[in-house]
């Protein structure tokens, strides 16, 4: 009777199937491989993390022009002529795709730490390449119609760099456990990638010595609150430019209020931001042979008929519809379009300031030359001081008495010394003595980051969203800021040394890391039918080997014992 031996077997290894079976699409064992990757894999790998981190950048930057997106839908209006909201599969493609590629980064980085080739499986490649390709047109797109949207890159990383300086450092020390396993392991050319690690972990130690943040500042520096300019009146929650607008931001702390004037045929300045009433009347309804014809070239009886309301209740352009009771909804269906008049009244009466962009009406339009009076006529009717009155364009300056100016433009240095003006742009001004108006600022990061800048008023479509901020979001001294720094970055030094001093103990004496070795131990369970059979065939295989050990000495030939099925059957024959 022959005594079985418990054979070695191998260890399931679930995680590392699902890794490799995921990313290169091998299920099995004989399909994976530990042996270096070839370059062209290597290429493909360089093109993932790529993708990885300009998808990074398009989110983040779609994440910072939330505070613009109905400009974005506006610009593209004035282009195609029909209103969408083009943000939503923007930003549903953007979450698909970076979801896609972020799990494939993972499962890259899980194949390098396991030591496993990086097979990226065809259909994957192929995702991969539509995904940058998109990625690419459409940061060429947003340039082409969007362009202006960059400086807000720059505006927001004033308020972001401190927290994504910490977020990159925390990501760069967590990669060390790769990078010295790779480098402790690899005996071919490791000295580059430490270098390139190094000079990155270099470059974030010291990066926040670049960082220009306005928060960063003693707390007693922190000037007045920016005063709130109603832009369109408080467009997210009713009809912009409409009576219920102007109402709805004086309730919600707006200081003034702003509005679009167009001059009609027979000089009746009223309120509408496009050239057209398409957008924002049913103009398509009661004049549908003259809805794609200037506003500035119907008169102010026609103009009158006009519904200004049901557009915002069934387009529902800041998706706050369903937000409104039903007696806001009624109220707002039944607006009709604004008159500057009416606008200045409600002004005077809450002892508010307006700011006025005046729509210049083409050469052939009847008023042409008389929309300065026209204007002009409506500010002294509705008895508000000229003093709380401010307009654009800044021409006709020598006609203008007693009314303030602005202008909506970038100017030279030079300029700035002779014009004595509002500007509505830019931050960099205000070192000049001028006095600054930013617009539109909706989302409460870019008003704390004005905020601490000293930019004494900003125009917002959300005053009710800035009215619940009393206080910058975050407001940290340098002192703070600096010891939070120089302990991150200690606290990172200390972490990466740790790690590579761990990875060089625990590989020490070891040639190479297989995930899947063999199990040496012994299976103490019963044995199966199948491993029965497999006993048996080794046995006779023994038996085979035995009878023709005499045959080999006998003609003194070598023979090899390394293969695995013999290293079994040599300890077999031991025992």
């Amino acid at each position: 009777m022959v005594k079985h031996q418990p054979l070695q077997v191998y260890e399931k290894q679930v995680f590392v199937s699902f890794v490799t079976g995921i990313y290169g699409c091998r299920w099995k064992r004989y399909q994976r491989s530990q042996d270096d990757s070839s370059k062209w894999e290597c290429t493909w790998f360089i093109i993932l993390c790529s993708s990885f981190l300009l998808l990074l950048f398009w989110a983040y930057f779609w994440l910072v022009a939330q505070n613009d997106f109905n400009e974005f839908n506006w610009s593209v209006y004035n282009r195609s002529g029909e209103w969408r909201d083009e943000t939503i599969p923007i930003l549903a493609s953007t979450t698909v795709g970076f979801s896609y590629i972020t799990f494939l980064m993972i499962l890259a980085l899980f194949h390098i730490s396991l030591g496993q080739q990086l097979n990226l499986y065809w259909v994957h490649k192929i995702g991969v390449l539509a995904t940058l390709l998109t990625t690419i047109s459409g940061l060429i797109t947003v340039k082409d119609i969007w362009g202006d949207e960059w400086d807000i890159l720059l505006v927001s990383l004033q308020s972001t760099a401190p927290f994504l300086h910490i977020g990159a450092l925390a990501t760069v020390t967590a990669i060390s456990w790769l990078v010295a396993g790779y480098v402790i392991l690899v005996t071919t050319r490791p000295d580059f990638l430490l270098l390139i690690y190094v000079i990155i972990l270099l470059a974030l130690y010291l990066a926040p010595l670049t960082f220009n943040c306005p928060c960063i500042m003693d707390r007693t520096s922190l000037r007045p609150r920016p005063d709130i300019i109603g832009r369109r009146g408080a467009p997210m929650l009713a009809p912009e430019n409409t009576m219920v607008s102007f109402n709805r931001a004086l309730q919600h702390g707006a200081n003034s209020l702003e509005a679009d004037v167009t001059i009609s045929v027979d000089g009746i300045p009223f309120l509408m931001r496009d050239r057209t009433l398409r957008r924002t009347t049913d103009v398509s309804k009661v004049f549908p042979a003259r809805q794609y014809e200037d506003a500035s070239f119907f008169n102010w009886t026609e103009i009158r008929s006009l519904n200004a309301g049901h557009w915002f209740l069934e387009s529902d352009p800041y998706w706050t519809v369903e937000t409104l009771t039903a007696r806001d909804r009624s109220r707002i269906g039944n607006q009709t379009v604004c008159s500057l008049l009416e606008m200045l009244r409600l002004t005077a009466r809450s002892n508010s300031s307006a700011l006025l962009n005046i729509r210049k009406p083409p050469p052939e339009h009847p008023r042409s030359r008389n929309w300065f009076m026209d204007t002009l006529w409506a500010v002294q009717k509705a008895g508000i001081s000229q003093k709380r009155v401010t307009w654009t364009p800044d021409t006709d300056r020598g006609r203008v008495r007693g009314l303030q100016q602005t202008a909506n433009e970038k100017l030279r240095r030079e300029e700035l010394k002779i014009l004595t003006c509002v500007f509505l742009f830019p931050r960099e001004y205000l070192a000049n003595n001028v006095s600054v108006t930013v617009y539109p600022v909706n989302e409460p990061w870019l008003y704390s980051i004005l905020w601490c800048s000293g930019v004494p008023s900003v125009s917002s479509d959300a005053p009710q969203v800035l009215r619940k901020v009393p206080y910058p979001i975050w407001l940290m001294s340098q002192n703070a800021y600096n010891f939070i720094w120089i302990t991150s970055d200690l606290v990172s030094l200390a972490v990466v040394i740790g790690i590579f001093c761990f990875q060089k103990w625990r590989m020490s004496g070891m040639q190479t890391y297989n995930p899947e070795q063999i199990m040496l131990s012994a299976v103490a369970r019963r044995s199966s039918r199948d491993v029965n059979i497999m006993k048996e065939k080794l046995i006779f295989s023994v038996i085979s080997i035995q009878m023709f050990l005499p045959v080999c000495s006998n003609k003194l030939l070598h023979c090899s014992f390394n293969s695995p099925l013999l290293a079994i059957t040599r300890g077999i024959l031991h025992k």
